[in-house]
């Protein structure tokens, strides 16, 4: 099948930060007090040095003032504590942000996966969807709470010190400003090889995720072909490809720390000897400069060891942001016209005109397909698989679109349509039935509020299911566990039905949904198809031909093309494909009773 998702090659780092910072948009509030808190402990912080420096200048005179000692001590201590209130009040703040971030995020991601056309979810794995609603937008919340503020804060507090430091003493300063050019070209090398590394491992914890996420669900169809240690390879190539990424990421993070603790030392080393020097010969540095020094030089490298982190930080939010950017640029390839008009309510005449279409271009599915049905009426589509059958019926509700023709329902256009009022009108119980976690009731009702108790307990009824729930514990609210597993397969097809009838379809889709199911819940089920018939037009497709004799009408398809059309007494008067296919399954049917 074409894979129809949009491909983003990576976008420049301006260009994601700056659709980062508009998820900002009702939070600057709060990020504005959270700059000025910063501004405040930068200040703070930066003071400390400068009260030791006092203290020690005091110590070393002749005659001691113990009471500024006193007083300049607690002065370092009010500062301090100063600093840690500011920084809690301020990491509350903008985690509460963040997460309120990360929720708009994740609703965004969601929204726009639901608009994905069928043919785009068929060629997206669920493990990749289920990585960027989840992980990618969890690597975007130290972003928002903590790496925005913290790399302004170490920035500004890099600032804040060489200032200082060149007022304090500027030779001093100079030997220390001569490490900043090594510092930036190490910086600026990191940063590049370590997007780059992060951006391999966020890939290749997608491509894990997805694995997991396809094996896990098959693992009942492993294990019968006895296929386990061939997906325990395929397992072990791909987190080995992530462990070879996460090991190049280490190493890459494990050569910046300890250069930039090599070239702090080395500053710090520098600044000792000369100035214990200069202060030894007498000259304008004093011990207590010395240790102000060393304060700032540790204030210095501090922050820039810190971006060592930080830049990790980044690089995982970039990495993800790119992933989850490239998701929502992604444009559904079913979409409304801008004048789409929604449906009320329909009559169910349905209308192919001349319809072609492929889901590989010039490789043809649907042949030049024309049939007209009429309002409610009953419609069989018989042939062999691959045929074109169930491809009609998805075309109906617009999974796809096709390529020449005209669909009509009613005599419009379906592409003149909404999408959400097209399907609403229709009704689809298909062959394999997905059952959502919850219960019965919820399952039926799809937590559609406007549908009452009542009215579950009537559609289930009415379609025959209420023979097993009533005999359930719980009745309605009996527990469904993940797909439906603790139901059959012909209870799960009556749910289906159920649930399509209490939404009170014009139009109804059932593909194969007699299929695999026993022969006592087959009576059942053909019980109400009868019933369903008096609802509005019928759309069936089914091997078993017993379930569609009373059809009004049986179209009979092969490779794409209509052969045969008519009812089902009409079409066994032709001799033709359905005759003979009738023959066969009647044939098998009286050999099965004897």
């Amino acid at each position: 099948m074409k894979i129809l998702v949009k491909k983003t090659s990576p976008q420049p780092k301006k260009g994601l930060f700056r659709r980062l910072l508009n998820y900002l948009h009702g939070h600057e509030k709060t990020f504005i007090i959270a700059f000025i808190l910063m501004g405040v402990a930068v200040a703070l912080d930066t003071f400390l040095p400068i009260i030791i420096g006092w203290i020690v200048t005091e110590l070393g005179e002749d005659q001691i003032a113990i009471r500024l000692v006193y007083f300049y001590v607690i002065l370092y201590a009010v500062c301090m504590i100063l600093t840690y209130v500011i920084q809690y009040v301020q990491s509350i703040a903008l985690q509460r942000a963040g997460q309120e971030i990360m929720y708009t995020i994740r609703e965004d991601v969601f929204r726009t996966i639901e608009t994905f056309s069928t043919e785009q979810l068929n060629a997206i794995p669920v493990g990749k969807l289920v990585t960027r609603v989840s992980s990618d937008t969890n690597a975007l919340n130290e972003m928002y709470t903590n790496l925005v503020i913290n790399l302004i804060k170490n920035f500004i507090t890099i600032v804040v010190v060489i200032v200082i430091m060149v007022v304090i003493h500027w030779m001093l300063a100079l030997l220390v400003l001569a490490f900043v050019p090594i510092l930036i070209v190490v910086s600026v090398v990191f940063r590049k090889v370590s997007r780059k590394v992060y951006r391999e491992v966020r890939a290749n914890v997608s491509n894990i995720n997805a694995f997991l996420s396809e094996n896990l669900s098959g693992m009942k169809i492993t294990q019968v072909f006895n296929q386990e240690p061939k997906k325990y390879k395929e397992f072990q190539d791909r987190n080995m490809q992530l462990k070879k990424s996460s090991i190049k990421e280490i190493w890459v993070f494990a050569i910046f720390r300890p250069t930039i603790y090599v070239l702090y030392i080395s500053a710090l080393i520098l600044v000792i000897y000369f100035g214990s020097k200069n202060a030894i010969e007498g000259g304008a540095v004093t011990f207590a400069t010395l240790i102000v020094f060393q304060q700032y030089i540790t204030k210095l490298f501090d922050p820039i060891q810190q971006l060592a982190d930080q830049f990790n930080v980044m690089q995982s939010a970039f990495a993800a942001s790119e992933r989850i950017f490239e998701v929502l640029d992604t444009v559904p390839t079913i979409q409304n016209q801008k004048d789409a008009i929604e449906l009320k309510e329909i009559r169910g005449e349905i209308e192919f005109r001349h319809v072609w279409f492929s889901y590989i271009p010039n490789e043809w599915v649907l042949k030049d397909i024309s049939f007209k049905i009429n309002a409610g009426d009953t419609v069989a589509f018989v042939g062999a698989t691959g045929s074109g059958k169930t491809t009609i019926l998805s075309l109906i509700v617009r999974n796809y679109d096709i390529q020449k023709g005209q669909i009509l329902i009613d005599g419009m256009d379906i592409k003149t349509i909404e999408i959400s009022s097209l399907r609403r009108q229709i009704g689809q119980m298909l062959q394999d039935v997905f059952l959502f976690s919850g219960t019965i009731f919820s399952n039926i009702q799809m937590r559609e509020e406007s549908i009452t108790a009542l009215e579950v307990e009537k559609a289930a009824t009415y379609v025959n299911a209420n023979h097993f729930i009533d005999q359930l514990p719980k009745g309605y609210q009996e527990e469904v566990r993940e797909r439906g597993n603790n139901f059959s397969s012909g209870q799960r097809q009556l749910l289906s039905f159920a649930r399509t009838i209490v939404h009170q379809p014009k139009v109804m889709i059932l593909d194969e949904a007699t299929a695999n199911i026993d022969t006592e819940t087959e009576l059942l089920i053909q019980d109400s198809l009868e019933k369903m018939k008096n609802i509005g037009t019928m759309l069936i497709v089914a091997h078993r031909l017993s379930t569609i004799q009373h059809a009004d009408k049986i179209i009979v398809m092969q490779k794409g093309e209509i052969i045969e059309e008519g009812n089902h007494q009409e079409l066994l008067k032709l001799h033709g494909y359905y005759y003979r296919l009738y023959r066969l399954q009647y044939e098998k049917k009286e050999q099965m009773k004897s």
